[in-house]
């Protein structure tokens, strides 16, 4: 112990407080059983507070192996849960995506041992249970054997990964198997009532002839838009499957000259319907009567808002063509039938169901299939609903306020949200069971990380078990800690956000101040859990910087209006909502003025490259897929229907915003060394973006640096070290520029 004392300062005054005290202490003998309790019980607070020091901080390799859980699905009896897991494989170079089975005996009883892989192809999505519980479906985009062995029919070996394809597992055991097949992508998939179907979509397969007979007369000319061919949804009748899995058949070689007059459909399958545009989010009714969906652009680009809509499928009409069901200027997202079968809920990813496009935060709605009537639950929540589960007599959605996302519950549309969680943090990722009241969730904290919960019902969600401990060694270091932060800003508006703060440092003064901005905008930073190349302000903060995240106007959690007042000016008002933040915290004496920096990715990027244009006060700047100007952003983005509304029309007809919300005409005025990021094959936010903001830094005679990570879209998905790299030289870039020295 003494060694341990001496070795660190904290216990060196852990020490001269033991021997002040003896000193202080009467001498007699009625005292010295009181003074040798007190000496222990001081000797134990200094050995548990240089035990807290003793934890090591994350270091940038351990930071980067973070486990995240994009879906968690409770078995129909709640007694199992399966678990998508997404991490780095740095040997191949690829996000793995596997599944992974929890088991109990439905008595509470389990632990995280009873958790086991289910797939290892580092390639599987998706799962969703089987009614009856007897089988997990799922995507993959694993190759068959014919595919690694070269099959030159093949048009799926020309690429890096396979068509994305149904498989089946029994959670009981055994091999996963394909059930679909062919070189369409499967776009969505659902179960049917009984168990005895499913349900899957694909872009119109063609057949062999067809497809030389394009390649034939276009060679490799792109027809931009003009050759899109929109999808088919398919029945796949599961018994037809399951015996064509077990004669295990091999694919018969066709005669040379032989035509090919059908395309190479899945075996036991029947087209039901047709849609010129995708189909994505197929749901089946509970009652097993209807599909819905939510269409969306062949391309996937948010162009028009009639491209996204919902329909529904009547599987027991005499014609089963998609009959559409709303008709509005939104975007629908995550469509789930009510159990009366008759209304679906959904959400809305960006404009409005009520009139003319605008963008509210995701609220819920509900839309009768009969009438087309919708109604939205629970008006009065301030916060976006951020996801949600429709359980037998309630709905279950975790929504956000302010900094907090916690879990509601609500069973009217008139009623408001009922919260019913009690840990302060971020609530994600919910499941419910069809046939018990057990709730699964992801559920962290800025000092806890990410894991999937099980509880027995709703209403002990206090009392869930960690069922996963993927992210264990992130409760073996010494985390940053954080809390919320408000001002005013100019117009006197109060405004929140977050500050981390470095490990062993909270509520320090005169720290040097990382302000990291969130994309979106209509997002918002909180209590939770960060580790990856988009939110790595823990990591930051691990390095020495006080990060500070802004919720500037146009984030959510605090009401509509407050999102809706950065239109139209995109960049300017938000700007001076950040720039007011951190006068406060300088006026404060809590950010050091000399060492100030900035920095964001997407919308955040945005916001960074305009700031440096308004203020010098910013010693570095790390920026990334962000625009300076949006006249050839509007045209290369995939979501122009949010561009056109904030910025107040299309650049034509409003030619004079385009020109002062854009930092590239404002350029001069840079006097920060810039870092910057970019994917190459951007459609979000292009690449000559960057390359634009990169000539102008370089020609004022501006440091600066420009990676292009090949391959990548905006999302940086394709291989894990190109996020890693990202953040590596951007830690480096604010050391060498911010006034932060690598060794704090």
């Amino acid at each position: 112990m003494q060694r341990m004392f001496r070795s660190n300062p904290e216990s060196q005054t852990c020490l001269e407080r033991i021997r002040r005290c003896i000193t202080l202490l009467p001498t007699g003998n009625p005292m010295r059983l009181h003074k040798t309790a007190l000496i222990a019980l001081m000797m134990l607070t200094c050995a548990l507070a240089v035990m807290a020091q003793s934890k090591p901080k994350v270091t940038l390799d351990e930071f980067f192996n973070s486990v995240s859980f994009p879906a968690v699905e409770v078995s129909p009896d709640g007694n199992s849960v399966v678990i998508a897991t997404e991490r780095a494989d740095w040997d191949q170079q690829i996000f793995r995506t596997d599944l992974w089975l929890y088991h109990d005996d439905g008595k509470g009883g389990g632990s995280v041992g009873n958790l086991i892989q289910l797939t290892q192809s580092g390639h599987d999505s998706d799962p969703k249970w089987s009614p009856d519980g007897r089988w997990i479906a799922f995507l993959s985009e694993r190759k068959t054997s014919a595919e690694k062995g070269g099959d030159a029919d093949s048009d799926a070996d020309s690429k890096d990964e396979a068509a994305s394809q149904i498989y089946l597992i029994s959670p009981n055991g055994g091999e996963a198997f394909p059930v679909t097949q062919g070189e369409e992508d499967v776009h969505s998939f659902s179960w049917s009532a009984d168990s005895k179907t499913i349900y899957f979509s694909t872009r119109q397969p063609w057949t062999r002839k067809q497809k030389d007979d394009y390649k034939q007369e276009w060679k490799d000319v792109v027809q931009y838009r003009t050759a899109e061919r929109g999808d088919t949804i398919f029945a796949l009748d599961l018994s037809v499957a399951l015996a064509h899995h077990a004669a295990a058949p091999t694919k018969a070689a066709k005669k040379e000259g032989e035509p090919e007059e059908q395309p190479d459909l899945t075996p036991g399958t029947r087209a039901i319907a047709s849609s010129p545009l995708r189909v994505d989010g197929l749901v089946t009714s509970p009652d097993g009567h209807k599909l819905a969906f939510v269409s969306n652009a062949i391309n996937q680009r948010q162009e028009k808002y009639e491209d996204v809509e919902i329909y529904v499928v009547d599987l027991q009409a005499a014609t089963t063509q998609p009959r559409r069901i709303t008709q509005n200027q939104a975007a629908e997202i995550r469509p789930r039938w009510s159990n009366d079968s008759r209304h679906i809920f959904f959400s809305v990813e960006v404009g409005d169901v009520s009139g003319p496009y605008r963008d509210l935060q995701p609220h819920l709605y509900s839309v009768d299939t009969e009438s087309g009537a919708i109604e939205q639950w629970s008006k009065d929540f301030i916060g976006p609903v951020e996801h949600y589960v429709v359980a037998a007599d309630t709905v279950l959605t975790s929504a956000r306020i302010g900094t907090e996302v916690q879990m509601y519950s609500v069973t009217k549309p008139a009623e408001s949200l009922h919260r019913i969680s009690g840990w302060p943090g971020t609530y994600a990722g919910i499941s419910v069971a069809a046939h018990s009241p057990r709730v699964a969730f992801v559920y962290s904290s800025l000092g806890k990380p990410d894991e999937v919960y099980l509880a027995d019902s709703a209403d002990k969600l206090d009392q869930a078990r960690a069922i996963t401990s993927f992210n264990k060694l992130f409760t073996e270091r010494d985390l940053p800690q954080g809390k919320p932060y408000q001002w005013k800003a100019d117009d006197g508006t109060t405004v929140e956000g977050m500050l981390i703060y470095p490990p062993g440092k909270f509520e320090a003064k005169h720290l040097p101040m990382l302000t990291f901005i969130h994309g979106g905008p209509a997002d918002a930073d909180g209590n939770h859990f960060e580790a990856d190349w988009y939110q790595w302000a823990g990591l930051a903060a691990t390095n020495g910087w006080l990060v500070f995240e802004p919720n500037y106007r146009g984030s959510t959690g605090y009401g509509d209006k407050f999102l809706m007042q950065i239109v139209p000016q995109l960049v300017s008002r938000p700007g001076k909502d950040i720039l007011s933040g951190v006068d406060a915290l300088v006026k404060d004496g809590i950010a050091d003025p000399d060492r100030l920096t900035i920095g964001g990715y997407s919308y955040g990027g945005y916001m960074t490259n305009w700031l440096i244009t308004q203020t010098t006060r910013f010693k570095a700047a790390v920026t990334g897929a962000g625009a300076v100007e949006h006249i050839g952003n509007w045209g290369n983005d995939d979501t122009t229907m949010d561009d056109a509304y904030f910025l107040g029309g299309r650049p034509w007809e409003a030619a004079q915003r385009y020109h002062d919300e854009a930092a590239i005409f404002q350029m001069d005025k840079v006097r920060t060394p810039t870092h910057m990021v970019a994917g190459a094959d951007d459609i979000r936010v292009a690449v000559l973006e960057d390359y634009l903001l990169e000539h102008a830094l370089y020609s004022l005679g501006i440091p600066n640096k420009l990676l292009v990570f090949p391959g990548e879209g905006h999302s940086l998905s394709k291989n894990p070290w190109h996020g890693k790299i990202k953040v590596r030289e951007e830690l480096k870039w604010l050391q060498k520029y911010g006034g932060v020295p690598a060794s704090n």
